[in-house]
């Protein structure tokens, strides 16, 4: 069967990842690159029609849409970084609170008593305070690109959307600060100029496989080099190299990485220059200044900014006297916990990764605050009676899990523990929305608070605060 060719049709709403809703002959068809308000021709893929919606090619915009912007960034299209660059950020803040709501009303199947305007970043660029970058020795090329000269060139940059071995040249990223494009521009002429091996990843070969950025709102610098094995020789002279051209860096550390894949939690990061980490800040709502230490490991919100804004609405909901005793459920290294101690009597954070417990504990120590436990393991086999009843049943709990929400026995053993109040502080308001249904015969949700940690793409934050019935 043929594609089919759809003329003028009108893109009424934005789905999954960025693309554009279209309804066309009963079903919804999505098509990458188009915005709310575009009329445009599009190419139909009969061999990937599902019963309900098929996707979708653009083949020419006849008609631009009055939300359309001309994007900052030469990657975007290609780059799957940013999906809503060519949107007006106005428009993206409103369908980000059209996603949150209308995940809670179809998936939760409940009623918010009040749902609050979605808190828009004031950056929306440069906005992140850290960016991971990869090596390849076989650079993805665009089409206008493609000739046998420029093959089995080298890239230093993003991964190619659903391509896991091709990767962007990345020149000039508009989601950090600066250095981060200076950095990685020079760790791409000296290595290049030097013949340092980019990593393969199908055939598991190579010296430089990933890069690290991270900055504070303090000024601090941290960056961190992943080879894939060790050479001594090689490693110090891009390393020194480095460290000449960027004395303001703080922390300059490395990993050996030979597994086969890239997650870095398991191994040891060295240090090369400076300490083993840098030290962000946090301002509570009295004004008083949190030190958080952040080393290449650890969990820390990107969007520094909003992530004040975000606990700050946590604190808020959580209205705490003085008086309460507190669980803090996927803690990580304890932000959301020390960010609300001074208001509590007892906060008790539980997160099953022991490294960001490790930190949690220093965090809290650097602060002083005295009022915190951190104890790693897993959710649902930590939230037993028996903990309770040794930690002190909590009146609130705020709970931050990851984008797969709460596992259901978590769910069920917060139904039995019954506090007074949760805040649900979700990344993804669909599996937010499930966990909410789940808990919704004794609790009503008095809040939704949408916030946009991410300027520029589909995703969105949700705090909700749920109050026993």
């Amino acid at each position: 069967m043929p594609n089919q060719i759809a003329e003028n049709v009108e893109a009424i709403d934005i789905g999954d990842g960025g693309r554009a809703v279209i309804r066309y002959n009963g079903k919804v068809i999505f098509v990458k690159g188009l915005v709310p308000g575009d009329i445009a021709n599009i190419e139909i893929f009969s061999s990937r029609n599902k019963r309900r919606h098929s996707e979708g090619k653009l083949l020419q915009i006849t008609q631009p849409s009055a939300n359309r912007v001309d994007p900052v960034c030469k990657h975007f299209g290609s780059c799957g970084g940013c999906s809503w660059q060519n949107l007006d950020y106005t428009t993206q803040l409103e369908f980000k609170q059209k996603q949150v709501e209308a995940a809670i009303q179809r998936i939760g199947g409940v009623t918010v008593e009040q749902s609050m305007p979605i808190l828009g970043s004031a950056n929306i660029y440069h906005y992140r305070n850290k960016l991971e970058y990869t090596f390849s020795n076989k650079r993805w090329l665009p089409y206008e690109e493609m000739n046998e000269s420029n093959f089995n060139q080298p890239g230093l940059g993003f991964h190619v959307p659903k391509l896991f071995d091709k990767v962007i040249d990345i020149k000039e990223c508009f989601l950090q600060p600066e250095p981060s494009n200076a950095i990685r521009m020079a760790v791409k002429e000296f290595s290049v100029k030097e013949n340092m091996p980019y990593f393969d990843i199908r055939w598991q070969e190579g010296f430089l496989r990933n890069l690290m950025v991270r900055t504070t709102v303090t000024g601090e610098l941290m960056v961190v080099f992943v080879f894939f094995k060790e050479d001594k020789e090689m490693r110090e002279k891009i390393m020194n190299h480095i460290a000449e051209q960027f004395p303001a860096i703080t922390s300059l550390m490395y990993i050996i990485n030979p597994k086969k894949n890239d997650s870095l939690s398991d191994l040891n990061a060295e240090p090369f220059k400076g300490p083993p980490y840098i030290t962000e800040q946090l301002k509570l709502r009295n004004g008083k200044l949190l030190n958080f230490r952040i080393s290449p490991q650890s969990f820390f919100q990107t969007n520094t900014a909003q992530a004040n804004a975000l606990y700050a609405k946590v604190s808020e909901f959580a209205d705490l006297k003085g008086t309460e005793n507190v669980f803090d459920l996927y803690t990580g290294c304890g932000t959301i916990a020390s960010f609300i101690a001074a208001e509590a009597k007892q906060v008790t954070g539980i997160e099953y990764v022991e490294q960001a417990v490790i930190d949690a504990k220093l965090n809290a120590t650097l602060n002083n605050i005295t009022n915190v436990e951190f104890f790693a393991g897993d959710m649902k086999d930590m939230l037993t009676e028996e903990f309770c009843n040794q930690h002190g049943m909590p009146e609130v709990v705020i709970t931050d899990p990851p984008r797969g929400g709460m596992h259901p026995d978590v769910v069920q053993a917060l139904l039995k523990i019954a506090p007074e109040k949760i805040v649900y502080v979700s990344c993804s308001p669909s599996t937010q929305a499930r966990d909410i249904a789940m808990m919704s015969e004794k609790y009503t949700v008095k809040i939704s608070q949408p916030v946009d940690m991410f300027p520029h793409t589909s995703h969105v934050e949700n705090v909700a605060l749920l109050v026993r019935k």
